[in-house]
C-alpha cells in the first residue's frame, strides 16, 4: 500500500462515512488503486452505502495466521468491514485489546493487493481505533471531517490534537452539510448549520479547507439504495466537490 488516508471526526453523526465512502469511490475515478477499510468497528456503515451488505468475504486457504481475508469488491474498491464478520443488529461488545487485534487484522492478514490509496474510516473521538491504527501502521495523512456547528469544532479540535500528539500528518479539513440545495432550486443555498465552521477551525490549525460538501437529496436517497452518490450522479455539486478533494489528495503525495 502506497498510502494510508485516515478519515475522522471527533463527533458522531457529521458524515464521515459518507466522505470516507465517496472520497475511495473518486479516487479510484481517477484510475487509483484503492481500497476502503471501515474501522468503525463498533457501528460499521460502509457495507450498507457500497451496496455490498449481503456478500461475504472469503478467505485463502491454509489455516490461522497464514489465512488472508480477501476483499469484497465494487465500485473498483477493495473493500473489508466488521460489517461482513457480524450478523445485522448484533453488537461488537469488546474491550480494547480485541479492538486493536482486529485492526491489526485488517490491515497485515487481508489480500490488498499492492494499492495506491488505503482510505481508512475510523470511528468517532479519540479512542483504541485511532491509536492503534497510529501504532501499527505509517499514515500518510488524516483528514477530519466537522460540519459548521460550533458544537461539530469542538469534538474536532479534539481530534486534530490527537492526531497531532500521535504524530499523524494533517491533510485537512473536509466540512461536511456545508449548505442545503434544494432540488427543485438548484441555485438556491441555505445555511441551516451556520456556517463558517470549516474554515475557522483550518485557519486555527494553519491547514487547508480541502472541501465543503452540500447536502443534496440525491447524496441520502442514493446512498441508502448502496450507490455513492459519486458513482451515480457526478454532476451533481457534492459530486463534483468530491472529485476535487480527491483530486487534492492525489496531488499530495
Amino acid at each position: 500500500i502506497q498510502h494510508i488516508i485516515a478519515v475522522s471526526s471527533g463527533k458522531g453523526g457529521v458524515g464521515k462515512s459518507t466522505i470516507a465512502v465517496n472520497l475511495a469511490c473518486s479516487l479510484a475515478k481517477l484510475g487509483l488503486k484503492t481500497g476502503l477499510l471501515d474501522a468503525d468497528i463498533y457501528g460499521p456503515n460502509t457495507p450498507s452505502m457500497m451496496g455490498v451488505a449481503e456478500q461475504n468475504p472469503k478467505v485463502t486457504e491454509g489455516s490461522g495466521s497464514d489465512q488472508r481475508l480477501i476483499p469484497i469488491n465494487k465500485y473498483g474498491i477493495s473493500l473489508v468491514s466488521m460489517g461482513f464478520l457480524i450478523e445485522e443488529g448484533q453488537p461488537v461488545i469488546w474491550r480494547g485489546p480485541m479492538l486493536n487485534s482486529i485492526i491489526r487484522q485488517f490491515l497485515y492478514q487481508v489480500e490488498w493487493n499492492n494499492l495506491d490509496f488505503l482510505v481508512i474510516d475510523l470511528p468517532p473521538g479519540t479512542g483504541d481505533a485511532q491509536i492503534s491504527l497510529s501504532q501499527s501502521v505509517p499514515i500518510s495523512g488524516a483528514i477530519v471531517v466537522t460540519t459548521p456547528q460550533q458544537v461539530s469544532l469542538q469534538d474536532a479540535r479534539r481530534g486534530l490534537a490527537m492526531f497531532k500528539q500521535l504524530g499523524v500528518p494533517l491533510l485537512g479539513i473536509v466540512e461536511n452539510m456545508s449548505v442545503f440545495i434544494p432540488p427543485d432550486m438548484p441555485g438556491k443555498k441555505y445555511e441551516i448549520f451556520g456556517k463558517g465552521g470549516g474554515q475557522t477551525l483550518a485557519k486555527e490549525n494553519d491547514l487547508p479547507l480541502l472541501a465543503q460538501i452540500p447536502i443534496e437529496i440525491p447524496l441520502v436517497d442514493e446512498s441508502n439504495k448502496g450507490v455513492p452518490i459519486s458513482i451515480s450522479q457526478p454532476n451533481k455539486k457534492s459530486s463534483i466537490e468530491f472529485g476535487n478533494l480527491a483530486q487534492l489528495i492525489k496531488n499530495q503525495f
